[in-house]
């Protein structure tokens, strides 16, 4: 074994997508970049994958749709990458009946006739909506700028909106807003992704999973990234090589100081290289471990199905197109009282039954990730995220049977929905097996590197700043910094961190470029 010791403006632990966002904008800059990825390649969770031994397509394996990416850093990084909007966005079927709710972006009439058709109204819907989409411009602009404080952000947001998104538990405001249990189960599942929480949750963590889901690119809209997750990373990571940026796969950092010195493993090999600044693109527990500090617990609530169908399901619903109802979310089980059932359940320590989740199906948006084959036979993915299972469901030893508990538990929540058994639509790969692949918290966590497998690194925080918050640094100012001023959050732990946005490594690379 040999040891060499170099030096570098900034060292990136950790190569996803955020990691490669700040390489971009500072090796843009001259500042000398090296990236230390332990995985065998480049992207962490918002890679693509072909998940199925001999068959032909690559699915966004982990992370799977696009919402909070800004423009400004796609023409920043003069990225070539597409985001395809759907058209649909959300089909829910009525438990036990032949009935479902279609929200159709293309055709309002038609989805006022949907609402009418279950006696929901449709135009306490629009309001909502209308609520959410004024408190997205106000908010979503901010994300790339220094933190506004409590009180300033307050004072671009009409009063009523405040106080209903951002200081009242969100199902008060959905319960006051609609009286049908399906919409408003539709409503409470974007408060729910990847955060266990009830309804009524007075830490306010199911508004700020709320928050985050409704203000993406300033209308909540959620897109698709042709050619799969994979193309993002890929994009960014050609910008970053571009500009000078030096990535190292297969290096597995061992300690960080906090004057900067990293210490990794390449091959049979250790170096150590001092940097001016060391960005942090791991989760938080995950940086103190490296610092030898103690690391707060977390924990992730979820669970990630990908499928290969040869054709997309048919309906109890005859009236509705399969293609409609995969075409935006299809949800299952996810009514308001399912939801909170659910969640009593799982934090009982069991799995829920029926599991409430939800179904994307990129293949029909983007069917460059199949081949030309799969695509001409009628071969469709789905990617489904279950809720409401926590990591503490998989105990010790326990992570194969509790796979194949949820696994089973997502099937027969789709049969319960759907006109015929999902599992004989399955195709099958080479070795002759169904084309179904499961990942918990613990399959996150030994993959990636997420503790408890939670998707966001820690609890999602605020867009802001506290009225009494130190706000002195450029670190501090921009929601990255740490207890070491040589150190930087830049992932999805940073104060406006979580999902495939970039911004954590957008603001990490700002703090650094005004002097942190």
């Amino acid at each position: 074994m040999s040891s060499t010791t170099s030096m570098q403006d900034v060292v990136i632990v950790g190569g996803g997508h955020n990691g490669l966002v700040a390489a971009a904008y500072l090796a843009q800059s001259g500042r000398s970049v090296t990236v230390l990825e332990k995985l065998g390649q480049l992207g962490g969770a918002a890679v693509s994958a072909q998940a199925f031994e001999g068959i032909d397509a690559r699915l966004s394996r982990y992370s799977y749709l696009v919402s909070l990416l800004p423009s400004s850093v796609i023409r920043d990084l003069g990225l070539d990458i597409r985001l395809e909007r759907r058209r649909y966005s959300s089909y829910t079927p009525l438990p036990g009946t032949d009935r479902g709710l279609l929200v159709d972006n293309g055709d309002a009439a038609a989805t006022r006739r949907s609402f009418e058709s279950l006696g929901a109204d449709f135009d306490a819907w629009q309001a909502f909506y209308g609520r959410t989409g004024a408190l997205a411009r106000a908010v979503f602009p901010t994300l790339t700028e220094p933190l506004l404080r409590r009180s300033e952000l307050r004072r671009l947001v009409d009063d009523t909106h405040w106080i209903d998104f951002i200081e009242r538990p969100i199902g008060e405001v959905i319960e006051r807003s609609f009286d049908d249990d399906l919409v408003r189960g539709v409503v409470l599942t974007d408060a729910l992704i990847g955060t266990f929480a009830p309804a009524h949750d007075e830490t306010l963590a199911a508004n700020r999973c709320f928050l985050y889901h409704v203000i993406g690119g300033g209308t909540g809209d959620w897109d698709v990234p042709v050619g799969g997750m994979g193309a993002v990373t890929s994009a960014l990571a050609g910008a970053a090589r571009a500009a000078g940026a030096t990535m190292i796969t297969g290096a597995e950092v061992l300690t960080i100081t906090p004057d900067g010195a990293v210490r990794y493993r390449h091959g049979d090999d250790e170096h150590l290289v001092n940097a001016g600044t060391v960005l942090s693109n791991v989760a938080p527990s995950v940086l103190s471990r490296l610092l030898g500090e103690p690391g707060e617990p977390v924990e992730g609530a979820q669970v990630k199905v990908n499928l290969l169908l040869r054709r997309l399901p048919r309906l109890r619903d005859a009236s509705i197109y399969p293609a409609a109802a995969f075409g935006g979310t299809f949800h299952i089980n996810e009514g308001y009282d399912q939801l909170d059932r659910a969640f009593r359940s799982a934090a009982g320590g069991d799995i829920p039954s029926p599991l409430p989740a939800e179904i994307y199906c990129h293949s029909l948006t983007d069917p460059s990730i199949l081949s030309p084959e799969l695509s001409a036979s009628g071969a469709q993915t789905l990617t489904v995220f279950g809720l409401h299972t926590p990591h503490r469901l998989v105990t010790p030893g326990s992570n194969g049977s509790v796979r194949a508990a949820l696994e089973r538990a997502v099937i027969d929540s789709l049969d319960s929905v759907l006109a015929e058994p999902i599992e004989s639509l399955l195709l099958r790969d080479a070795a002759g097996r169904p084309c179904i692949e499961t990942k918990t918290t613990h399959d996150l966590e030994a993959a990636l590197g997420l503790p408890g497998g939670n998707i966001f690194h820690a609890p999602l925080s605020w867009p802001f700043a506290e009225d009494s918050a130190d706000l002195g640094t450029a670190a501090e100012r921009w929601g990255v910094a740490t207890a070491h001023e040589r150190i930087l959050l830049c992932g999805a732990g940073a104060q406006r961190g979580g999902g495939v946005s970039g911004l954590g490594g957008h603001n990490a690379a700002m703090a650094v470029l005004d002097g942190h």
